[in-house]
């Protein structure tokens, strides 16, 4: 490795000590002059209309300012605007105080703005709301037979639907020598990040405003407040320095931010508003899927035939999706094939993206009804994979532009030891604990956005570079910096990133695991041009070496450019912008994906993932004692952070199979466990010893740096191969998530 570079060393995150310290400020921190707050008020029923609110006792308290509601909010430029934000799925995006129409449980109907926090919350109990309820629909198994195709929109590009049929599926499937069909039920996850939702408005004047908000994407809150306000883009700034986790909650424009713009532009005044725990299950959630599997082999274990049905709950406003029965044949190829995708429209809030969508939902079936064949098949469930591994994608026929899938499940399983597992379920034990080992196989899309960037370098020879994108905890300020350091050859000292900021170059949402690749690739496009700016300028220089050298004759090393064929011949890059009269050289560079090269080829990351559990015979509770996730990511330009993000991904993965779903009354049609003790997450004492490796994958194709995102992928495969493990260690298949103890007993 290059001592001088910076990409590939496992760097702690720069921001890391203003975190600790409590020097970093939150969406909820920032102070502003006259500063009032306001507390949101939810509707107690599910499905119906507001006959009457009365504000009375609420306005008599002393410190409460307005009470905001459908009668009496101001006037917007449009309620109806479809799309207005770039996440928005096909339907009406729901835009509070509308009217008095109720359409989910908890929906906003009320804003108390008042002098401080405790008075806008005490005064919302005082409002009396009257009520006129209707009938709802709230549990997708009750209503699978309204289900329906999803309307179409712009976003089918990043969610496409299922692939057509191939063959005669239902043939080739009744007359299979081996085959498996089950129905695989996933409950309601809520995203939960330990930061609350929360907006700081600072009225401008003039209608100009600036937004400290939680969000995923400044850009795209910046288009939303803009366009439902009528307000000119430029007069609205975004920020989002540091944000407490996102999860995909923070992609689109969550409704406290519509809250405070409003009550600012109504009042004229700078507004804080941030949700309380219990709202944030009022929106914002991994929708509730039954999935039907039907997978055939022949007698060695080669796949004839593969059905994957998804019914999936969307709001009744929103056509939500998520791609689900897509990913069975973009893993494993089978030349007689039915996918479908339907969704249920629920009084519901629109669900939404969440960590790995449609994947890990999807992935936990595919890989259970895999282990399930290779039982069937008394083919070890590692050697079925390998049986129906695939050089390119089936569902396409383009070979993927790098696949290092089968050095990932080779790996991990010497690390993990899967070659010592006795294969039928319930023969190892350890104590009075059933063991058993899991594997499942993960993918996940490689994204690339359209990002643009802008660097220079200033007075002092430093590099500055600027993007709107945001740093979700990702590492994403880390990562940045390394990328544009090597790029000129400075140390990370020597690189300010200025990010979180709607002002910055343009930046898409970070999610899909699609940062790196996109704002990463802007700012190697960005110094390019950069390098040649400078070159030029260093040749303009009163007895310059450097008049008629090319790119490729020189090298940027040490904030210096020196001549390749005598280093002593160099001028560092503070002195070429002194004899630019100390004006910054810069440029502003887009970054994009190489839609006609990329378009002959398929985009994915690859894992496999081992998993170790116990289960106590008596009591049914299982651990999770070890696991080991391998990952095939192209370019790893950060290993720590790359690593933190995996393990993050393990963790939930074990969430989801084991802690976490929300329950709801689906006679109330309301979430009942909306709070963190209730609502189960891993404590310490549930996790147990994570391994992460990464597969040597070089991907000179898929964009400038090589990379892909591995935010996501860590998740997919770890939810199946805890359910394989368990029941490898029981015998039991359990068909849903999360499994609970008495279902093992």
């Amino acid at each position: 490795m290059d001592t001088n570079k910076t990409v590939g060393k496992p760097l702690s995150r720069l921001e890391g000590r203003a975190k600790v310290t409590g020097a970093a400020k939150y969406a909820a921190e920032h102070q502003a002059p006259d500063l009032l707050h306001g507390y949101i008020v939810g509707s107690a029923i599910t499905k119906g209309k507001i006959a009457d609110i009365d504000i009375t006792k609420a306005m008599a308290i002393p410190g409460v300012v307005e009470v905001l509601s459908h009668l009496n909010r101001p006037k917007l430029a449009s309620f109806d605007l479809q799309y207005t934000d770039m996440d928005a799925p096909p339907g009406t995006v729901f835009k509070p105080l509308h009217n008095e129409q109720i359409l989910f449980n908890g929906q906003p109907i009320a804003l108390v703005v008042a002098s401080d926090f405790e008075t806008a919350r005490y005064a919302a109990t005082q409002i009396v709301i009257t009520y006129t309820e209707e009938a709802h629909k709230a549990s997708l198994e009750d209503h699978l037979d309204s289900s329906r195709e999803p309307q179409k929109g712009f976003a089918t590009a990043l969610k496409p639907p299922p692939p057509p049929p191939t063959g005669d599926f239902e043939t080739a499937f009744e007359n299979a020598a081996v085959k498996v069909s089950a129905t695989y039920h996933h409950g309601t996850e809520h995203h939960n990040p330990i930061e609350l939702f929360a907006t700081t408005t600072l009225f401008e004047g003039d209608g100009k405003l600036t937004i400290y908000d939680k969000t995923q994407g400044t850009i795209n809150n910046q288009l939303f407040v803009a366009n439902v306000f009528g307000l000119h883009y430029k007069d609205v700034r975004v920020l989002a320095p540091f944000v407490g986790g996102g999860f995909g909650s923070g992609l689109r424009p969550q409704y406290q931010l519509f809250l405070c713009a409003m009550a600012a532009l109504h009042l004229k005044r700078n507004v804080r508003v941030v949700l309380d725990r219990k709202q944030m299950f009022s929106f914002s959630h991994r929708p509730t899927a039954v999935q039907q599997l039907r997978f055939a082999t022949d007698i060695n274990g080669k796949l004839t035939a593969m059905g994957h049905s998804t019914f999936a709950e969307t709001s009744s406003f929103e056509d939500y999706t998520e791609p689900t029965s897509n990913w069975s044949h973009k893993l494993y190829p089978a030349p007689n094939t039915l996918f479908e995708h339907e969704v249920v429209p629920l009084d519901v809030p629109t669900p939404m993206d969440m960590r790995a969508p449609g994947g890990s939902t999807a992935l936990h079936a595919i890989e259970c009804t895999m282990d399930e064949l290779a039982y069937k098949l008394k083919i070890d469930p590692l050697e079925l994979r390998l049986i129906n591994y695939s050089d390119f994608d089936p569902s396409t026929k383009k070979p993927y532009t790098s696949k290092a899938l089968r050095e990932c499940y080779l790996q991990a399983a010497e690390k993990f030891g899967w070659y010592e597992r006795s294969p039928e379920p319930r023969s190892m034990k350890r104590g009075n604990k059933l063991i058993g080992y899991g594997m499942a196989t993960g993918i996940w899309d490689a994204f690339q956005f359209p990002a643009r960037a802008k660097v220079l370098i200033d007075a002092t020879g430093k590099m500055v570079v600027e993007n709107a994108t945001t740093d979700i905890g990702t590492g994403t300020l880390t990562v940045m910096t390394q990328i544009a350091a090597d790029e000129l050859g400075l140390s990370i000292d020597d690189v300010d990133f200025r990010y979180g900021d709607s002002k910055k170059p343009f930046s898409m949402f970070q999610g899909g695991s699609a940062i790196t690749s996109s704002t990463g690739v802007a700012i190697v496009v960005a110094a390019k041009a950069l390098r040649k700016k400078l070159l030029k300028k260093a040749g303009q220089m009163e007895g310059s070496p450097f008049k008629k050298a090319e790119e490729q004759d020189v090298l940027f090393m040490q904030g210096k450019l020196i001549l390749k064929e005598d280093p002593s011949k160099m001028v560092s890059l503070k002195d070429i912008i002194a004899f630019n009269k100390g004006v910054a050289i810069q440029t502003t560079q887009m970054g994009k994906p190489h839609m006609l090269k990329l378009r002959k080829y398929s985009l994915a990351t690859h894992s496999a993932s081992f998993v170790e559990v116990e289960v106590d015979r008596d009591l049914g509770t299982v651990k999770v004692t070890r696991a080991v996730t391998a990952v095939a990511a192209g370019k790893i330009i950060n290993p720590k952070t790359a690593k933190s993000q995996i393990l993050g991904s393990m963790v939930w993965g074990i969430s989801k199979a084991l802690h976490e779903e929300t329950l709801m009354d689906t006679a109330l049609g309301k979430y009942m466990n909306a709070n963190l003790g209730e609502y189960h997450i891993p404590a310490h004492a549930d996790i147990g010893e994570l391994d992460v490796i990464f597969a040597d994958e070089k991907d000179t194709l898929i964009n400038e740096l090589g990379t892909k995102g591995v935010g996501e992928i860590g998740l997919v495969g770890m939810p199946a191969a805890i359910s394989n493990a368990i029941f490898h260690a029981t015998g039991k298949r359990i068909y849903k998530l999360p499994i609970h103890f008495d279902e093992l007993i």
